[in-house]
């Protein structure tokens, strides 16, 4: 799903918020743990379907944040599955940000990352992809 910086993905996005005041730090710029968390939750979505019920974070690659995000921008997040193995999903997350209220108002990338999940059962041990076991 690795895209130009200058247009987001062309597929429905996995998720969209509001950045609100309470997720700012002192400088008033959105924590970036606020936006890992919403990419988190987003790309479980499509790690929970593919796996057919829970799952688990096991990993990120490397995030760089390129853009800052302010209060009341609009935060859209595209994810992807990009690959699975026998009880794991690797999921593309991309978080993109445009100012609220400005619906011609270019998106911006503001970071990316890789996250793993892993299928687990009722005793949240590891468990097989559907077809996979």
């Amino acid at each position: 799903m690795m895209t130009e910086a200058s247009q987001p993905p062309a597929t429905q996005p996995v998720g969209r918020i509001i950045a609100m005041p309470a997720d700012t730090n002192p400088e008033g710029d959105i924590f970036g743990g606020w936006l890992l968390a919403q990419m988190d939750v987003a790309g479980a979505t499509p790690a929970f379907e593919l796996a057919c019920g829970r799952c688990a974070t096991v990993a990120l690659d490397g995030m760089v944040f390129h853009q800052p995000v302010s209060v009341g921008d609009e935060v859209s997040i595209y994810a992807e599955v990009i690959g699975s193995g026998r009880t794991s999903i690797r999921v593309h997350v991309e978080a993109w940000k445009r100012a609220r209220g400005q619906p011609q108002a270019a998106s911006v990338r503001v970071t990316q990352g890789v996250f793993t999940y892993v299928a687990i059962d009722e005793h949240r041990k590891p468990r097989p992809l559907p077809g996979k076991d």
